[in-house]
């Protein structure tokens, strides 16, 4: 993608559909079907301040994942929310991509349960690269999902529509966390390689002296493994159980035992040489994982230290 590329602004429903010459049924929400466009769009990027899914369908390329094949070729999903600027290349000779999706104004939500749970669908943080590969079952779902929200929007007007298409496509997020969680699933060997990558990572940064730049961040494992912070950090709870951000307290307390066992520096200074910058913040995460204080550890670690059985003595 150029850098000289047009930017155009999607700041409504209809501006996305008269940049393909599709039909505008509703205001704030659209199916979109791009084998009926009759513009072909190619080197522009797209300035969203609405949220989007989209489905490309086809077997022609395969998708890959560094060296590693997608488990599922049939089609891949997208998506796309208020604030990110997406680039668009098309084939000259592509007038008609098999793309299919849903478009939506955030203020489509006002007022409807979705409003408050939009934040908790975590795949809109994701990049294109993470994108969802789906089996012809979840390919063919996805679309009922969205003939659904399409026949409702192809009705007049009245005061229940926004509720009900919020709704339907609020069926449409939970199918598609759903899919991503199977993905997540499938591809476990490359998920386990990312996770052993992950600790050894930590524990190398723990043990270097890059701990005197900070704590090391969910950001910066997810950096170092190409994955969005999103993604990675729903990949490592999917597989563990706990967020990225809960291990690497773990590891940082662990750390801090050992640390607080073999020497008698000052608290301060453990939590320094750790990454923090306020020795509370330490104290706290230090109590949240052991029950004790950073003090009280070192008190009972030395007094086990001390124990020896001929301490006791009988009454």
């Amino acid at each position: 993608m150029k850098q000289d590329s047009p930017i155009v602004r999607l700041d409504s429903i209809d501006a996305y559909n008269k940049l393909y010459g599709l039909e505008t049924k509703h205001p704030l929400v659209t199916v979109i079907d791009l084998t009926q466009a009759t513009k072909v769009v190619n080197h522009v990027r797209m300035d969203y301040d609405v949220y989007a899914l989209f489905l490309k369908n086809g077997t022609n390329c395969t998708v890959k994942y560094g060296r590693q094949s997608y488990d599922y070729q049939e089609g891949s999903i997208v998506s796309f929310s208020p604030g990110q600027v997406i680039g668009v290349e098309t084939e000259v000779d592509e007038v008609a991509p098999e793309v299919v999706g849903i478009m939506f104004h955030p203020d489509l939500l006002h007022k409807t349960p979705l409003a408050s749970k939009i934040k908790d669908y975590t795949f809109f943080d994701y990049s294109q690269r993470e994108a969802l590969h789906l089996s012809s079952d979840e390919r063919r779902i996805f679309c009922q999902c969205l003939a659904r929200v399409n026949e409702e929007i192809s009705r007049p007007v009245d005061k229940h529509t926004a509720e009900i298409v919020s709704s339907q496509i609020q069926v449409l997020f939970d199918y598609v966390t759903r899919f991503y969680e199977r993905q997540f699933i499938t591809r476990a060997k490359v998920n386990s390689d990312i996770l052993t990558r992950f600790e050894s990572s930590l524990k190398e940064y723990l043990a270097s002296d890059r701990t005197k730049d900070g704590l090391p961040t969910v950001n910066y494992f997810a950096e170092a493994a190409n994955l969005t912070p999103g993604y990675f950090g729903d990949l490592i709870k999917k597989e563990t159980g706990v967020t990225a951000q809960e291990i690497i307290s773990r590891h940082i307390v662990e750390r801090a035992k050992r640390r607080l066992s073999e020497s008698t520096d000052d608290v301060s200074i453990v939590a320094y040489e750790l990454g923090f910058q306020h020795p509370q913040h330490f104290s706290r995460m230090f109590k949240r994982l052991t029950g004790n204080s950073p003090t009280q550890f070192r008190q009972n670690a030395s007094s086990i230290g001390n124990f020896s059985p001929g301490s006791i003595t009988e009454e």
